[in-house]
């Protein structure tokens, strides 16, 4: 098998179009599992056992079963109960929903990190509570976790493969779509191998530049 140029030029529009859906999942189910994860961190310190309980079910659930379940059980079953979304929504929605269960722990590890300190400052100046956590604790306890969320971020990007599953073309999935139409896998496959190689790399070094920023 050569490779052909000319194969990689009649790709580019397919990659174009399964980069953006790539950048749109990436973006809004980052966002999805940052603030979800936050909310979950919050709830899991309720001093309401009811309210604790749930909590850690549900995201023990969520983060110990596969990415790719999820997903078939949001596109395929939901609609049974009458919730209908698109594939896009579903996807945005079933990896932000997973990645928020990591996110989570990631919290957690910020806000046990906030020295302690800061909530007896925080007592003694008699805050209220919901201005201690956003004026004191959440502050911190996010800048110190910034990079490992962001690893997550990473993690999630090399997830989105598997949105092709859902019907979703994303880069995977457009490089599927022109090998069958075409029969040149070659030249598709390295092209999203390498934009998946990049994307990383320049994630990687936002992090590192964040991390350092941060620090200071």
């Amino acid at each position: 098998m050569t490779w052909d140029w000319s194969a990689v030029s009649a790709f580019l529009p397919y990659f174009r179009d399964g980069l953006l859906v790539t950048l749109q999942a990436l973006v809004l189910g980052s966002l999805i599992s940052f603030v979800l994860g936050l909310v979950w961190a919050l709830l899991a310190r309720a001093r309401a056992r009811w309210v604790r309980w749930p909590v850690g079910v549900l995201t023990e659930f969520v983060r110990d079963t596969p990415l790719l379940v999820q997903l078939f059980f949001l596109f395929y079953v939901l609609p049974e109960w009458g919730l209908t979304f698109s594939a896009l929504v579903t996807g945005v929605a079933g990896i932000g929903l997973h990645y928020s269960t990591y996110t989570m722990q990631v919290y957690r590890a910020g806000i046990e990190a906030v020295p302690a300190g800061q909530w007896e400052a925080a007592t003694a100046l008699s805050l209220p509570r919901r201005r201690t956590w956003t004026a004191v604790i959440l502050p911190q306890a996010v800048r110190r976790v910034a990079p490992a969320l962001g690893n997550y971020v990473i993690a999630m990007l090399k997830d989105t493969p598997l949105l092709m599953a859902i019907t979703v073309l994303e880069m995977l999935g457009r490089a599927r779509l022109f090998s069958q139409q075409n029969f040149r896998f070659t030249e598709p496959l390295t092209v999203i191998g390498v934009a998946f190689v990049v994307i990383s790399y320049l994630a990687s070094l936002l992090l590192r530049a964040l991390e350092r920023r941060l620090a200071h």
